[in-house]
Formats: structure tokens, sequence, C-alpha cells
């Protein structure tokens, strides 16, 4: 059996509400190098291999597990964060700018429409998942993986494996609520084991 552990970065300066002006070089906040350390602090198990997303923050993130882990290789995989709307158009602005595009975004529920340049549709992010979740079952057996991640990365993980029957756009309707609070929390695993040719979440 192989185990994928898929964390989310600690808080970063974008989570804090600060604005963006590099998706791929957000870094974490205080508050998020402590969620890192705590974690690193956490592990029971040390795992076959750690990857981490090619973004900053989650690099950040993993520095302290790695650290402590010095003898586990390290690789990085195109595990990093949804983009859904053209980076050079929304480059330094605020949430409370972009949410109206939001809106619109998940509103149309057209899981192949991509914004531009830099973006990426939800069926593009449906199947990095897929590439990823099988690059992981490819690993040699009984293989423990630590990924360094990202929140809407990790949920599409989950709804792959979650509900396998259901086509893109439902999973798009479900992905996605106003309002609510992030589905993956800062510094929160998402756990997975591989058996048998499937998938399955751990029940917590």
């Amino acid at each position: 059996m192989t185990t994928a552990i898929f964390v989310r970065h600690g808080q970063s300066t974008g989570n804090a509400g600060l604005p963006c002006h590099d998706l791929a070089e957000i870094e974490l906040t205080e508050l998020g190098y402590q969620q890192a350390r705590v974690l690193a602090a956490s592990w029971t198990d040390a795992p076959s291999l750690i990857v981490t997303s090619p973004y900053r923050r989650t690099q950040q993130t993993a520095a302290a597990t790695i650290a402590r882990l010095p003898a586990v290789p390290v690789e990085i995989w195109p595990i990093e964060e949804f983009t859904y709307l053209e980076p050079s158009r929304w480059n330094g602005t605020l949430s409370v700018e972009r949410m109206p595009y939001l809106e619109q975004y998940w509103g149309d529920l057209d899981p192949t429409y991509c914004d531009g340049p830099g973006a990426e549709s939800f069926a593009t992010l449906l199947r990095r998942a897929e590439v990823a979740l099988e690059r992981l079952a490819n690993l040699p057996s009984q293989s423990i993986v630590f990924l360094f991640s990202h929140g809407q990365f990790i949920q599409a993980i989950r709804a792959v494996v979650a509900v396998p029957g259901m086509d893109d756009q439902d999973k798009m309707r479900d992905f996605w609520r106003k309002g609510e609070g992030p589905a993956i929390r800062n510094a929160q695993c998402l756990t997975l084991h591989h058996s048998v040719g499937c998938w399955a979440l751990e029940r917590i």
C-alpha cells in the first residue's frame, strides 16, 4: 500500500489579504513559518519521498520538514495552485476587487474555459490531479510520500478520489462556495492510501 499525505502550505501573505504580484513568489507570513515548524515536529514516520510544488510558499513550508529529515529525497512536481483568472490582469489586486469575476467564473460552470495566458481551465486542474495520483500509484509498494501543495489543488485531488464517477461540470459545481471557509486550511493534511489499483481517502 502506498500512502500519500498532501499538505497545504502555511499561511501566506496572500492568505493574510496582502496584494499578490507574482503567484509563484508569494511567501509565508510569520504565522505560516510557525505552522511549518509545528508540522515538521509532528511527523512520526519518515517518508520515502518529499514533494513540493514549484511555488515559493510550499517550498518554505516544506523546509522545516526537509531539515528534520535530511536523508529523504526531495522532488518538485507540477502540483501548484489552480490559477483560473489571467494573472497579468489581476497582479497586485485584492480579493475584494476580484470577487465579481470569481463569481462569474464559477457561475458559468464551464470546466473547459481558460481565462487567458497563465491561467488554466478547471478540467486541466482535474487532469493535473489525476496525473499526480497516477505518478504516486506507480511508486514502489509501501511508499510514504509527503506532498506540499495548495488548497485548491488538494481539493481537486479529493474530488478525483471521492467522486470518480462525477463529470467535470458537476465537480466544478461542488468546488466553490462564496462566503464559506477554505475547504483545505493552511497546514492541513489530506491522507490517501493506494491499494489494489484504487485510491481511498483516510477517514478521520
